[in-house]
């Protein structure tokens, strides 16, 4: 029996990471706005699609026999999660594929904001080496090691964040009132904070939590006034958690040392967006990036090649799908 998948992504995407569809499925490749979409959904057996993209509405899984929507992350936010369960079709994504690759561009975007590497490249550049170079040395930058690194989410990537600051001698606190494993975190000396606390005693607040009603708008103009000066926040979670004005604010006032996003409220960003009209120092500060990290080859690999394997889990061997999310 034929188990007909469409796909709302392309697929050199999968050809690439050396991840192709297995041959037990019959997948059709599409981008989710092409024109025949509604049709196809209504005469396949699963969905694919990645986590970050438009959002889909309610009518386009009306009237077919979709038994599974399988996610190639860990984002549901683009579903109707309401619609869905009415309709009693499952949803599954991926967790933890993209853990290192996200724990990566944590340590990597903090130890660069740290050391003003971005900044000092702009300045070389600018012909500014020899002033620029007395301001670092004179401004006595701090590296990782000893920093006490704030993780807002203690999930499966906010453990994996935890472990790789450890690793480079930083000490942790997480504030997350359901820590995916608490014991984990013991074992490097992660310890659980009051999310107060957590801003006010941090040198980086890194922020790893899903976007859901309670999420919304969690760090604002009164949580940022509660951070260090000088601290450094990454927002690396999903766009909707940081009120964006507030943090433009807060850089160009120079109350935070710096500040890398990786997710916005709209995406892309539209040319209003409050961090994108930063100049000066204030822009300086901030290091923009595209919804990218948890995105490398080997993540995608992790990703994908897990996403086929539940499709035929469920669908091929009628087996509950692994993460399922509802």
């Amino acid at each position: 029996m034929s188990i007909d998948v469409l796909c709302l992504r392309p697929e050199a995407d999968f050809t690439r990471v050396a991840a192709p569809a297995p041959a037990t499925l019959h997948v059709t490749y599409r981008k989710s706005d092409d024109t025949d979409v509604p049709a196809l959904m209504r005469a396949v057996d699963a969905l694919i699609i990645p986590a970050v993209g438009p959002k889909l509405g309610p009518a386009l899984f009306e009237g077919g026999r979709l038994k599974l929507v399988q996610i190639t992350g860990a984002g549901v936010d683009r579903l109707d999660r309401d619609a869905l369960v009415r309709l009693g079709i499952p949803v599954a994504n991926v967790a933890g594929g993209s853990n290192g690759a996200v724990a990566e561009y944590a340590v990597t975007t903090a130890s660069t904001l740290l050391r003003r590497f971005a900044w000092a490249d702009a300045e070389i550049k600018a012909g500014n080496y020899s002033a620029f170079r007395a301001r670092m040395v004179a401004d006595n930058l701090a590296g990782l090691d000893s920093l006490l690194i704030g993780l807002i989410g203690f999930g499966a990537i906010g453990m994996a964040v935890a472990q790789a600051f450890a690793a480079l001698g930083c000490r942790v606190c997480y504030h997350d009132p359901a820590p995916r494993d608490a014991k984990a975190g013991e074992a490097i000396g992660a310890k659980p904070m009051a999310l107060d606390a957590l801003l006010a005693a941090a040198d980086v607040v890194s922020l790893h939590v899903p976007l859901l009603p309670a999420t919304q708008g969690l760090i604002g103009d009164r949580e940022l006034a509660l951070m260090k000066p000088g601290a450094m926040l990454i927002q690396a979670s999903r766009g909707g958690i940081v009120d964006e004005a507030a943090l433009a604010a807060h850089l160009r006032s120079g109350h935070l040392g710096g500040a890398a996003v990786d997710v916005y409220s709209t995406e892309p960003p539209t040319a209003d967006n409050p961090l994108l009209t930063l100049d000066g120092e204030a822009a300086r500060r901030l290091l923009l990036t595209p919804h990218i990290a948890g995105v490398t080859r080997q993540s995608w690999g992790i990703l994908f090649r897990s996403a086929w394997q539940n499709i035929e889990r469920a669908l091929v061997e009628k087996a509950p799908p692994l993460n399922r999310v509802y």
